[in-house]
Order: structure tokens, then sequence, then C-alpha cells
């Protein structure tokens, strides 16, 4: 996939990866960008003409509705919005697991739906969905939040499906820990979010199905590719 002249819609532009996309997708000669946040003041002055702020909360079909009027020229949407609950499946607040799968997997399902449409207008029209190596295999303590990616990671390969005969590619981005404030109370070694989003560039670009956009995510996606089990049992020990 090619980046001249596209139109792409990021979700969760404020700040982390979401706002890290923007930046490195201004530097490639795309037509537009729609960076989006719940609260629109919280957005960076990306201090150029391509970029339009928008006010979006995946969970809220208003706010979807009225984004998806706006946006009829998007070729890419690049879903980033989520959140994190530090929450176990087992003793864990259900309050805190229900947010977790009501924002990164149903209101992801639901832009996403809502968007297909716009998107089979246009030719070589992509979906990018940021999941998580956590999706991958579970990790005690943020159960919760690995449940709701492995679920958008399940989705992601039925929507490669099913999209595939509109022409509209869907890919399933891997990050592993990223300098980012939802990765801050993890004490380990961090990618930043720049390389990251550069590298989920490169791997669109490359046209490839599943991007592993930091050197901890391509370790830990090849020991997926060839023992799950193994990533199981180093996860659980984490």
């Amino acid at each position: 996939m090619q980046l001249t002249n596209k139109t792409v819609f990021v979700t969760g532009a404020n700040r982390g990866i979401g706002k890290a996309l923007v930046e490195a997708l201004l530097q490639h000669p795309v037509k537009k960008i729609y960076a989006t946040a719940r609260d629109i003041s919280a957005l960076p002055d990306f201090a150029d003409a391509r970029v339009e702020a928008v006010t979006l909360d995946i969970t809220k079909p208003d706010q979807i509705q009225a984004a998806v009027a706006l946006a009829q020229d998007v070729d890419v949407l690049i879903n980033n919005s989520g959140v994190l609950s530090m929450a176990s499946v087992v003793s864990g607040e259900p309050d805190a697991l229900r947010y977790d799968m009501d924002v990164n997997y149903y209101g992801t399902l639901a832009i996403t739906r809502a968007f297909v449409p716009v998107l089979a207008q246009h030719e070589d029209a992509a979906i990018a969905n940021v999941l998580s190596v956590v999706s991958l295999a579970s990790m005690i303590g943020i159960g919760g939040y690995s449940a709701s990616k492995a679920a958008l990671f399940s989705a992601t390969q039925a929507m490669r499906a099913e999209l595939k005969v509109q022409g509209i590619s869907v890919h399933a981005i891997f990050p592993g820990p990223i300098d980012t404030d939802m990765a801050k109370e993890f004490p380990m070694q961090k990618a930043s979010a720049q390389e990251t989003a550069e590298n989920i560039l490169v791997g669109l670009m490359a046209d490839a199905e599943d991007i592993y956009p930091d050197p901890m995510s391509t370790q830990l996606g090849q020991l997926w590719a060839t023992n799950p089990k193994a990533l199981e049992a180093a996860f659980a020990a984490m």
C-alpha cells in the first residue's frame, strides 16, 4: 500500500502511538489526516493544514456517526484507541474488565463497521488495528486487557477474510512495551512511540498482514509463531 495522496483516519491521536502515527504520516505525501480524541483540546498542535481534529469516543454511536459523515474521503482507518485497566480476570473488578472490552473490542468493531462502506468506495483501502503482543498470550495482572485484545485479534482475522472481496486489506499490529503513558507502570525496556509508528508505516507500505513494530515484539512474535506455549509460559512468569 502506498501512502501518497491517501486520507488517513487515526483514532486515539492525542498521545502515545496515535500521536506518533500522525507525526510519522506527516513525513509522507498523504493528502489528509483525521486525528481523533475524546477531547480534541487534548490533541497536540500538529502544525500542518493536512490534519483535521475530530471529537470521537468510539463507544458513543452518535460520535461515530458524525465522524463517518464528516470523513467520507477516508482510504485508511488506523484503529489505535484503547484503554488498559490493571485487572485480573479472576479477581479484578467486573467494571474494569467490561471497560477494556467495551473500548478495545466493541468500540473498535463499531468504528470499523461504520467505515467499511466508505473504505469500499476507494481503491487500495486498508484497516490497521493496533493490538498488542498480549493479544497472543495473556499476562498476569492485565488479563482483562489481554482478553480484549485477543478478541480484537480474532475479529481482525475475520475482517481480513470478509473484506478481501471488497478490496480492503486488514492489518494486525502487535506492539510490545512502548514508552507511553499506558505502559509507564511496567518496569522493562521500552521502544519509543516514534520508532514504533515509523515501523508501523513501513509494514503497511510493505503490505504486511501482521506487523511487529519494535524489537521486543519481533522477538515475541517469532516465539509465538514457533512455540505459542512457550510465549504463554514466559508471560505467566512475568
